[in-house]
């Protein structure tokens, strides 16, 4: 980052997200829509980011190695008041939803978002405490993706171990990644 960033008109988000090229590709897409973008790959990382900058929006994932994005928020709000938040997640759920706005976000969305989803809720939406919040029903192709990228996570992305957690061929694990099925 460089002076002359710093010092720009942009407004600031704040990107953090342990999938590398995931926050990469957000960070790209909101330096196309006028944004400047800080990436953070987790908690502690953020949490050092804050040390130089104030931030205007931010998108936290919710699942990383480390303390979840739910425990950024307030020291974020604390950070930067007038913050808006915007939590991300491929394991989007009622309780999650709700303990991410209680505690300050503006708004819960399920990966994947578009970026103009994302800015939509991080700029013009207005939660309203007493509206119900509706959980969108996942397909059963985004709950096996969503259980998958877990298990490769909990076993370093090694695909002979994560296969034989998941109690399938490794070869048939092989295919279901190639399609990535997670929009079924």
């Amino acid at each position: 980052m460089t002076q002359s960033d710093i010092d720009s008109d942009q407004p600031v988000v704040l990107v953090v997200d342990d999938d590398l090229d995931f926050s990469e590709v957000l960070a790209m897409s909101f330096r196309r829509k006028g944004y400047l973008p800080v990436v953070a790959n987790n908690a502690e990382e953020a949490k050092a980011k804050m040390q130089d900058k104030q931030f205007d929006y931010a998108t936290l994932d919710l699942r990383m190695p480390g303390p979840s994005g739910l425990t950024l928020i307030q020291e974020l709000i604390e950070h930067s008041p007038g913050i808006r938040i915007v939590v991300l997640t491929g394991y989007a759920g009622i309780n999650t939803a709700i303990e991410a706005i209680k505690l300050g976000a503006a708004h819960y969305l399920a990966k994947p978002a578009s970026i103009d989803e994302i800015i939509q809720a991080m700029t013009t939406y207005q939660p309203n405490p007493d509206e119900p919040i509706n959980e969108t029903p996942n397909t059963i192709g985004m709950h096996e993706w969503e259980c998958i990228q877990q298990a490769l996570k909990d076993n370093d992305f090694n695909i002979s171990a994560t296969a034989r957690q998941l109690d399938m061929h490794r070869r048939t694990l092989q295919r279901k990644l190639q399609k990535k099925h997670y929009r079924d």
